[in-house]
């Protein structure tokens, strides 16, 4: 949902707009003035949308708590991401925590849904911070949204705080130290500079990263060994019984129907222990021909 989008949905549900409709200020004014909902309206409305699966119930839910959403999203000002997108991904996780929210519990919807609300904004974030992403598993997240906030109050890391962080958030010091790293980087173009007409730019990646795929020596050396093994593989099914030929083009070269040694043994009315030795005797054959 872009800003636009976000405002229609205000219009389609008559709820009032000032000035234009594509401006976000004017969408975080409109939802600033929807009325917070009761303890008790609110319990009502998702009663209605968990037990008659009530759409309406549901909307109001999500549209009561947009202004909500808003105070999370300025919460992330300084990641450097235009905070209509982060409204954006907050709405989402919204949307998930009504779906999900069972009135029965005791707990406030906001309670419920801050926690779906920034997981989507931090997914957002991560997608969008770094060219190449900064944290992949669920530690590494945690670690990069606090580090951040640590360096945000105090700047470059010592040894003693590096342990503190550590310890506080159970993970090792050498990872505290790799995701500083990683918060203190920038993305460079590869094959540019950011003012090409800058002749005191310092030079783009690419006129000084090394390519060894790319040297034709190499590649040549490249392909002639690999048509090298080709030759050998097929040397080496060539010197082998029919059976046996068989048994090995089946077991390993066919990646996408591999047969198990009981179809082999059924098809050639041994045991699955004698078409284990079979391969086994092919294999070594083979194997001594790539090794001479």
């Amino acid at each position: 949902m872009s800003e636009t989008s976000m405002s229609q949905a205000l219009v389609a549900n008559n709820l009032p707009i000032p000035g234009a409709i594509g401006s976000l200020d004017a969408y975080i004014g409109a939802v600033y003035r929807i009325p917070v909902l009761s303890a008790e309206d609110e319990q009502a409305l998702a009663r209605r949308y968990r037990d008659e699966d009530d759409l309406d119930a549901a909307r109001e839910l999500v549209m009561s708590h947009l202004r909500f959403v808003v105070h999370v999203a300025r919460g992330y000002n300084g990641y450097g991401l235009p905070l209509g997108d982060l409204i954006q991904e907050g709405n989402i996780g919204l949307m998930k925590a009504v779906k999900r929210f069972d009135p029965d519990v005791g707990v406030r919807l906001v309670s419920f849904a801050v926690h779906w609300i920034r997981a989507e904004m931090h997914e957002f974030i991560l997608r969008n911070w770094r060219i190449v992403k900064v944290a992949t598993t669920k530690a590494q997240r945690k670690l990069f949204f606090n580090l951040r906030k640590s360096k945000q109050r105090l700047g470059w890391l010592n040894a003693e705080e590096v342990r503190a962080v550590a310890a506080d958030l159970n993970v090792s010091e050498r990872e505290v130290m790799e995701m500083e790293s990683r918060l203190s980087g920038r993305d460079i173009g590869f094959d540019m500079t950011a003012d090409d007409s800058d002749d005191h730019a310092p030079p783009a990646p690419a006129a000084y990263l090394v390519a060894p795929e790319e040297d034709p020596s190499q590649a040549y050396e490249r392909t002639d060994h690999e048509e090298n093994q080709l030759e050998l593989l097929r040397d080496g099914l060539r010197a082998l019984d029919e059976r046996s030929r068989d048994i090995i083009r089946r077991r390993w070269l066919d990646a996408d129907n591999k047969a198990t040694l009981q179809e082999l043994a059924d098809e050639y009315g041994v045991s699955a222990e004698r078409i284990r030795q079979i391969e086994a005797n092919a294999l070594k054959k083979m194997k001594a021909l790539f090794a001479a």
